[in-house]
């Protein structure tokens, strides 16, 4: 029968693309620690110590730290539990890089032509805009909006872009005294329509946070980052019955 290979700590490092010095931290950390030396006390890796070491190099490639690992492979841990309690927390991470890019985005429109002080109120409203959505709107719900973002990104951007003008029309015919249920009221309040279904989709939990959101901090919004008011509000509301 052939001798089961042995591997030396400098080969295992070449082979797996670690580092000696990794393999010593995992050796001192008790997650693989070779179970023989040569004469001259240099470590010694068994075929079943190899395949620990991929074991571990496999869920630190998915981002589980050490300490959780060493649970795992002793069996004191459910593997599937750790695992999803880690892609949760993935997802959350992912999400607070998508809503950083998002707000370096606009800050970077700012910065090419606004002064520091436009810039530090960008800066401003943009946290204040992230504490609001975040009380308001489910991790799940912002993680859908992300993903949406992600995807539907130049079809968002329009229908953004497409909100500063409806709302200058429909305050104007608020101004004008222009009745809500006549067919200019009816038309303005489709289009209305059309740009929320265009964010929740028909989703209801979705509208239904976005218009607790909306009522709660109308003047906030409309202040701060052009938003409807109130008149504009029930204009819409009597033309959408």
């Amino acid at each position: 029968m052939d001798e089961e290979r042995a591997w030396k700590v400098g080969e295992l490092a070449r082979a797996t693309g670690l580092t000696v010095r990794t393999l010593h931290h995992w050796d001192e950390l008790g997650l693989v620690v070779p179970s023989r030396r040569t004469s001259s006390g240099h470590r010694v890796y068994s075929g079943a110590e190899v395949e620990r070491v991929y074991q571990v190099l496999a869920l630190r490639r998915l981002g589980v730290p050490l300490a959780t690992i060493g649970s795992l492979l002793e069996g004191s841990q459910d593997v599937g539990e750790v695992l999803a309690q880690h892609l949760r927390l993935v997802e959350e991470q992912m999400l607070a890089l998508r809503r950083l890019r998002s707000g370096l985005a606009s800050a970077l429109k700012t910065a090419a032509d606004g002064s520091p002080a436009d810039f530090v109120n960008l800066i401003r409203k943009v946290i204040v805009v992230d504490e609001i959505v975040e009380k308001y709107f489910s991790p799940e719900q912002l993680a859908t909006l992300a993903e949406r973002k992600d995807s539907e990104g130049e079809h968002i951007a329009e229908v953004e872009a497409a909100w500063p003008d409806l709302i200058a029309r429909v305050q104007a015919a608020v101004d004008d005294g222009v009745d809500p249920t006549s067919e200019q009221g009816r038309a303005l309040a489709r289009e209305w329509g059309a740009l929320l279904h265009a964010f929740h989709q028909g989703d209801e939990q979705m509208r239904e946070s976005l218009f607790t959101m909306q009522q709660e901090n109308a003047e906030q919004i409309r202040r701060d980052h052009g938003g409807p008011s109130p008149e504009m509000i029930d204009f819409i509301t009597r033309a959408s019955a």
